[in-house]
């Protein structure tokens, strides 16, 4: 199906001559340092202490002395301590509470809204929608940045929108079938719990006019792709953002789905060394960093966003120049470590879901109850029609068992589970379980 699409190209910018580009970008990073050394006193004294003036931006590699941003920055100033505007000129607020501390709280302008309804109308088009789609948004509508950016941007293509929001998954089924939605938008997780409630309702969605979806907001896997996409006949899209900069619309795919193409006019992305804060050459994997530095209200400078990926800049059959984005690979506060292994959520799910012989529903459990070294069982849904084979779910556990070490090099306690037994999300899912501490 992918070979079918034209891969339609919202805005011009996207597909400019490098040159043209790097310099838009150097201009802008120039023009942000100055704002936010002006307006907010927190970057005022980092760049300060780090001797960096706008005269010192004369290339993209400046940028690398320029201090990082953390998410600690923005809990520290909570609410509005890194708004470069007054309160009287925002239009918008929203926040991420995330799992610790103070919410995060990110600010828009009219034209902050204006540019985030255009990125994420070049995400759609690249999957070419267009006004003759209905667009059935299932993201949370309120503080979370998801539900309302996709509502904007749908709206300046000018498909017709479905603001149906979370829950409620059996009324969410019987829209999109009375409505005849084509495109569906919310998380990975959440997607495929769509499909098991249509599945109980007897409603066929291969046979819907849903063409598309559009999905982010957590890591997930090619396999995983690949099942919402056969559960749902659909394409899949993977989309990435995050509430501090903007929201979803920070990186797209196009219809040849090699790569997110990151929208470089207006956030300049890096790669560095999570541990030293080193910068890693394209084509190594390690931790996105970004300068939002179009960003009105709250423009970031170097923001450590904490997710693992790496930079594609091989030329793209769609005409886009922007760099790529590998597919997110998991968050660096999501790394657990067993037995002084890293491990990830997103390398147990490719396992286990290239079997084709699992549900794509699991939870990785770390303890250390029985003794002092940690011990991590992955729990795993089973389909019904294996659930009441016991030799069956014996030689499963063991083929799964023998993989998960061979990929993660350690071993690791298999358990399958009944179908529904692993708890669902109408949000992000929960994809691990760690029991340390409370074993203290």
């Amino acid at each position: 199906m992918y070979e079918e699409m034209s891969s339609y190209i919202w805005d011009q910018t996207e597909t400019q001559p490098r040159p043209e580009l790097e310099q838009l970008q150097v201009t802008r990073l120039r023009s942000c340092v100055e704002r936010v050394s002006q307006s907010v006193p927190f970057y005022r004294d980092k760049l300060a202490q780090a001797s960096v003036t706008t005269s010192d931006i004369r290339t993209l590699d400046d940028l690398a002395n320029i201090p990082f941003t953390t998410k600690q920055d923005l809990r520290d100033h909570y609410p509005f301590g890194l708004f470069t505007v007054p309160t009287d000129q925002i239009a918008r607020i929203h926040a991420s509470s995330g799992t610790t501390g103070k919410m995060t709280v990110v600010g828009y302008t009219r034209a902050d809204l204006d540019l985030w309804a255009n990125l994420i109308a070049r995400a759609l088009a690249a999957a070419d929608v267009t006004a003759a789609d209905i667009v059935h948004n299932a993201l949370g509508y309120g503080l979370f940045t998801g539900g309302l950016g996709y509502h904007d941007g749908a709206a300046l293509i000018g498909a017709t929108i479905v603001p149906v929001s979370g829950g409620n998954t059996k009324r969410q089924v019987q829209i999109m079938q009375d409505f005849g939605s084509t495109v569906l938008c919310c998380t990975p997780s959440y997607a495929l719990l769509i499909s098991e409630v249509a599945a109980e309702e007897r409603v066929d969605m291969v046979t819907l006019p849903l063409r598309v979806g559009f999905f982010g907001a957590e890591p997930w896997s090619e396999q995983m792709r690949w099942e919402i996409e056969a559960r749902l006949g659909i394409v899949a899209f993977d989309t990435y953002g995050l509430s501090e900069l903007i929201g979803p619309g920070v990186a797209h795919e196009c219809g040849y789905h090699q790569g997110l193409h990151i929208n470089e006019d207006h956030f300049l992305p890096e790669i560095v060394d999570p541990a030293s804060g080193e910068r890693l050459s394209d084509g190594e994997v390690g931790e996105l960093v970004l300068s939002s530095v179009t960003k009105e209200a709250i423009p970031l400078l170097r923001y450590r966003t904490g997710d693992r990926t790496r930079l594609l800049r091989e030329p793209c059959a769609c005409g886009r120049t922007t760099v790529r984005m590998a597919r997110v690979l998991g968050r660096t506060d999501d790394m657990i470590i067993v037995r002084g292994v890293n491990v990830f959520p997103s390398q147990v799910e490719a396992v286990l879901l290239e079997t084709g012989a699992v549900a794509p529903h699991y939870q990785l459990i770390v303890d250390r109850a029985r003794g002092a070294l940690d011990e991590l069982e992955v729990r795993v849904e089973v389909p019904a029609r294996l659930w009441g084979d016991p030799l069956q779910l014996r030689q499963l556990e063991r083929r799964l068992g023998d993989d998960l070490r061979s990929t993660l090099g350690i071993s690791c306690d298999v358990r399958l589970v009944a179908p529904g037994e692993i708890p669902r999300s109408e949000g992000k899912a929960v994809r691990v379980v760690d029991k340390r501490h409370a074993s203290k």
